[in-house]
């Protein structure tokens, strides 16, 4: 059962990465910097959500990683690590309090600090704290971007938990 397990976690990375991979080629839908639908991260939440924390933390890391050595995109990974360890983190805290049925409003709420998270590097980065006037925008789209992944994320939860 654990190679099972790991197997799976090993094919849901793969489909996480490839979706990043694959929006990475996708121009951006607004033309504002930083705004994307995070595509990888719908595996993620799944991943959180089906098997557990620990799990989607290394999907995560596998994502991140990865995706920035296929795209040589180096310089994003502070950005992407901090997001998403901060987004993630929050949405572990936030688990217990939603069921499947309400995992779209963990992914909004995670979303919206993936995108302060990226801020916060940025700001420590470039040493420019008055990036966070950006904050308004990033929130907006965070919850619109987080509300899709939560949603698609929720229908492949209840198709796995129905196949079960």
């Amino acid at each position: 059962m654990r190679l099972k397990k790991l197997l799976r976690l090993a094919m849901l990375a793969a489909v996480s990465l490839i979706l990043y991979l694959v929006e990475a080629q996708i121009p951006a839908p607004i033309p504002v910097p930083g705004v994307k639908l995070g595509l990888g991260n719908v595996i993620v939440l799944c991943v959180l959500f089906r098997y557990g924390r620990l799990d989607a933390l290394g999907v995560l890391l596998v994502k991140v990683l990865l995706g920035a050595i296929l795209t040589g995109t180096f310089g994003a990974i502070p950005y992407a690590l901090t997001g998403g360890l901060l987004s993630l983190g929050v949405m572990c805290l936030l688990k217990g309090l939603f069921t499947d049925r309400q995992l779209w409003i963990a992914s909004v709420i995670g979303a919206m600090f993936h995108n302060l998270g990226q801020l916060a590097a940025a700001a420590v980065i470039s040493s420019t704290p008055g990036i966070f006037a950006y904050l308004p925008v990033l929130l907006l789209s965070g919850m619109a971007t987080g509300l899709f992944t939560g949603v698609a994320a929720q229908a492949i939860v209840s198709r796995l938990r129905k196949e079960d």
